[in-house]
């Protein structure tokens, strides 16, 4: 548009002012008259495009919440995994731990002479047999026997009070 009005600009050095005004009028009034077209038309196909750009919306909206959904639950497994695995390892951890504790303390305590509960355990069933065997013994004998003379306190050591 601007290169037409330049050309006859350009032929007609000459022509009167009132030519171009009359020219730019008509160029300003095309251009209204091709964004009135532009508007007319972009109403037309507007609730067109309009439902167009709802529907693909909507599908975008569906995958997104799909995949979100799949990496959520994705991220729940592997969570879920991962504090299982935790929580065995500081079960172990604790499990050695005991041990370790057991261990040293079983330790300290034979050093101090300390029997233990197997050592109590083997001498009860060594006193049990060895009282059977008097028990038997008694029976073949016919003998009866013989208390232990009760203590009169000789071996107990006696208070000294100073006076």
């Amino acid at each position: 548009m601007l290169k037409k009005m330049k050309a006859a600009a350009a032929d007609a050095p000459s022509a009167a002012p009132k030519d171009a005004s009359k020219s730019v009028l008509q160029s300003s009034r095309q251009i209204w008259l091709a964004g009135l077209g532009a508007f007319s038309r972009a109403q037309q196909g507007g609730k067109q495009v309009f439902d167009t750009l709802v529907k693909q919306g909507e599908e975008l909206e569906s995958k997104t919440k799909r995949t979100a959904i799949d990496t959520a639950a994705a991220a729940g497994t592997v969570a879920k995994a991962k504090a299982t695995e935790m929580q065995a390892m500081a079960a172990g951890t604790w499990d050695k731990l005991e041990q370790v504790f057991e261990a040293r303390v079983a330790r300290a305590l034979s050093k101090l002479g300390v029997h233990t509960q197997s050592d109590v355990q083997r001498l009860t069933e060594r006193v049990d047999a060895l009282s059977e065997a008097v028990n038997n013994l008694i029976k073949t004998t016919g003998a009866k026997p013989k208390r232990p003379p009760r203590s009169s306190g000789a071996g107990r050591a006696r208070k000294t009070t100073a006076r």
